[in-house]
């Protein structure tokens, strides 16, 4: 029997089966990536307009970054920390400079980086502030993304995080985003150590801050001596079309989270960054991660780091933005199932308007999907397109019509 079923319905049974159903993942069973192509187990040929949600900036299977890591692979992969490897002072050394800071702490994913940071910035508040004990606060935002840990989900909105997953961790205080009011009013209290905001909200829905909102933001933390801790996973590393999106504003984080595309979608990695005054707040026992810095997340991220800088990709990314969303902008005078176009550099959205027979953003990216595009809906109504950044003008284009196609026929 099992000769008559195809390869794809096989790999989508096997994981029904054996496997937690806890993502809803379009229709497409994927065995290939190169650039900005991915290949099905049919041998079908794809745009990738995710980018793993941006953690594949550099293009899939980067050879620069697959040679390090088969180099580091074959010569030490994992010490732990109780030992110095020769691979960590250079890495940290390298990450320190290429982003200005005195000290980094790397760890594998991007909600433990959160965590590294919110446990650095109550270290920080407790010794350097003074808060009492127990009692310091972070500030985050509404419609927030920063990972699903039972730490921080403490501090999102989205039922689909929080729903049968309490109690929740205290120290969390929900203000509206893109909001200096609500900001400065909450920073008033004096048991708050820090302010952690997303430049840009990729999973609520690529939402764009009202410009001078994180220079406000700065400048309310510093007034009142509170950490500002910018989550910059998804909006790092070129993605917006500057290095970080904090840049557009020349905005600085006294705590800065990357994760994703540090790791070139190859090896998880990720990394929180700060200077000595706060970064040495916590000693030798109080935190880690036994793959943390290892040598192999080294050799990754640095060479994840040289292809955006040598290849000029955050450049790109500004450039083929701009082209992008006026391409879009465009399908919206033809179209009245797009409601809105936003983002920065190529991390975009589109708001589709359902149908009135029912169909969704859903079907749109299903429709995408048989048409050779892969993206993925957010939040019922949203399509978020983020390929790799070494996509060039003719494709993007190509892609550009693959959606108005897709669009006007829907």
């Amino acid at each position: 029997m099992m000769g008559t079923i195809s390869a794809t319905t096989q790999a989508i049974e096997l994981e029904e089966k054996y496997g937690a159903h806890n993502y809803h993942p379009l229709p497409v069973v994927l065995s290939k990536g190169e650039g900005v192509f991915v290949w099905d187990v049919e041998g079908k040929r794809y745009y990738d307009f995710l980018s793993a949600y941006s953690a594949v900036n550099q293009g899939h299977c980067h050879p620069k970054i697959i040679n390090a890591l088969i180099a580091q692979a074959q010569k030490l992969t994992l010490t732990s920390r109780a030992f110095y490897n020769e691979r960590l002072g250079e890495c940290e050394k390298f990450i320190t400079e290429y982003f200005g800071y005195d000290k980094v702490l790397m760890m594998n994913s991007g909600a433990e980086a959160v965590e590294t940071a919110i446990k650095l910035a109550r270290k920080w508040g407790y010794t350097v502030k003074n808060i009492p004990s127990n009692q310091a606060l972070i500030v985050a935002v509404e419609k927030n993304f920063h990972g699903r840990t039972t730490g921080v989900i403490a501090a999102s909105t989205d039922p689909d995080s929080t729903k049968d997953f309490g109690p929740f961790n205290p120290g969390f205080q929900i203000i509206p985003y893109s909001d200096t009011t609500a900001l400065e009013s909450a920073l008033k209290n004096p048991n708050v150590c820090a302010f952690l905001v997303e430049p840009i909200q990729g999973e609520a829905g690529v939402y764009v801050p009202t410009e001078g909102y994180l220079k406000k933001a700065e400048e309310l933390c510093k007034k009142y001596n509170v950490l500002f801790i910018i989550d910059e996973i998804q909006t790092g590393i070129g993605r917006t079309g500057k290095l970080l999106a904090s840049q557009y504003e020349d905005v600085k984080a006294d705590i800065l989270i990357l994760g994703k595309a540090i790791s070139g979608g190859t090896y998880p990695v990720s990394a929180v960054l700060a200077d000595d005054p706060i970064m040495l707040t916590i000693k030798p026992g109080q935190h880690g991660s036994t793959f943390g810095g290892n040598p192999m997340a080294c050799a990754v991220a640095q060479a994840s780091l040289e292809v955006i800088r040598d290849e000029k990709l955050t450049e790109n990314a500004a450039k083929m933005g701009e082209l992008f969303r006026k391409r879009m902008t465009d399908l919206q005078g033809k179209s009245g199932h797009v409601l809105a176009v936003r983002g920065k550099g190529l991390l975009n959205a589109i708001v589709i308007k359902p149908t009135n027979d029912g169909r969704t953003a859903w079907d749109v990216c299903v429709a995408l999907k048989d048409n050779g595009l892969l993206a993925k809906p957010t939040h019922g109504d949203i399509i978020r397109f983020a390929p790799p950044l070494v996509i060039n003008e003719a494709q993007l284009n190509e892609c550009c019509d693959i959606i108005e196609k897709t669009i006007l026929e829907f």
